[in-house]
């Protein structure tokens, strides 16, 4: 497949390896390897300026199930999105454009992490040009988002009757943490992952709290073949530290109180967020959950002593909201934290609505709005 896609190639286009394109920007965590650069989280992927008029970039996908999709910016307009097959290849990002002119091109990852798929994968191994890199200018700031499948973008692509849970369903061009980055000319990071919470999924699944995985480079990601890339190493946190970290977890917790318990195949443990007989949520399931939003800020702050730290909630309503705040005072006076705020998200409807039930564009539209008065405001202070 990859010699039938050189023969699409230019013959006049030059190869120059992601390792020695020392103006090309890198987005997401990464093992800092450009030989191949390997993409793991939601919205990672390169930004190149360029005088050309053609570019194709040398990708290799790997999957079993669930299939990486990517897309394709040039000057912060949306231009394509593809499903990847299997195998080693080039792929076009533009043709015939004037080759006098510079312009910005972008090609990123949709798809999140994928838990359960220990194959899949995305490299990026050269750039194919028939003209020269230019410098990128600098961003303005650094945004970390951290979240569940509202940060992986799940929905936002898609007829509102689709219920399919497939990668074919998760777009970053559109979804918040994206378009705030581009409001606010921010580079940015996503760790998110579906389904996953604070203390449990949605499922009442514990092995599905994020937190516990925020210190590695992609520790979720697991399999002997990610091991070997090194995802489950501790991430080098001096690379890169954000200004604003912005944290959109709890919509799951709030499901596990309405899910059947979790029962652990291997142990027989089980686990489960209770509800009391009038509905309500059980104080002792929802003091656990508060110490764990606490223990979770406690990890962001050791990792990132400099950054304001946002907490935003409340596209999928806002069951969790009393206790989120809670743990975010009790933390500030136990902590002498003054550095961690709360916002409340506009709540998705039956007009903002994607596929999967989820947030659609217009939802995250809105959300990327409120956020960005937001960070402007923290970014000042």
């Amino acid at each position: 497949m990859m010699e039938n896609r050189m023969q699409i190639a230019n013959e006049k286009l030059k190869r120059v390896p992601l390792s020695e394109c020392g103006q090309v920007r890198v987005y997401g965590r990464t093992n800092g390897d450009r030989n191949p650069l390997v993409l793991y989280w939601t919205a990672s992927g390169i930004e190149m300026r360029v005088k050309a008029g053609e570019v194709w970039v040398e990708i290799e996908s790997t999957y079993n199930i669930y299939e990486p999709w990517v897309s394709v910016t040039v000057n912060d307009a949306f231009i394509s999105r593809q499903m990847l097959p299997k195998g080693r290849y080039y792929i076009p990002l533009i043709r015939n454009m004037n080759c006098e002119e510079e312009k910005t091109i972008r090609i990123f990852k949709d798809v999140q992490a994928m838990s359960a798929d220990d194959e899949h994968g995305l490299k990026i191994y050269s750039i194919l040009l028939d003209g020269a890199f230019a410098a990128l200018p600098p961003k303005s700031c650094r945004l970390e988002f951290i979240g569940d499948s509202i940060t992986s973008g799940e929905g936002v692509i898609g007829a509102v009757q689709e219920q399919d849970w497939i990668s074919m369903f998760f777009d970053s061009v559109h979804d918040y943490a994206t378009l705030t980055a581009q409001a606010l000319d921010a580079d940015y990071h996503i760790i998110s992952q579906s389904g996953w919470g604070v203390l449990t999924g949605w499922d009442n699944n514990p092995g599905c709290a994020l937190p516990d995985y925020y210190d590695k480079l992609c520790g979720l990601a697991f399999g002997e073949k990610n091991h070997l890339q090194g995802t489950d190493m501790p991430y080098d946190f001096s690379k890169w530290s954000a200004d604003v970290i912005v944290v959109n977890l709890g919509t799951n917790d709030g499901g596990a109180f309405n899910s059947p318990e979790y029962i652990d195949p291997l142990t027989g443990r089980r686990t489960k967020q209770r509800l009391n007989d009038d509905g309500s949520m059980k104080e002792e399931d929802l003091a656990r959950f508060r110490e764990k939003c606490k223990q979770f800020l406690g990890v962001l702050r050791f990792h990132n002593p400099q950054s304001k730290i946002l907490w935003a909630y409340g596209m999928l309503g806002i069951p969790m909201e009393p206790a989120i705040l809670q743990a975010i005072e009790e933390f500030k006076e136990e902590q002498g934290d003054n550095q961690v705020y709360y916002v409340r998200l506009p709540e998705n409807t039956d007009e903002t609505v994607g596929s999967r039930c989820h947030p659609g564009p217009k939802n995250h539209l809105q959300a990327a709005s409120v956020l960005t008065q937001e960070i402007k405001k923290l970014l000042d202070k």
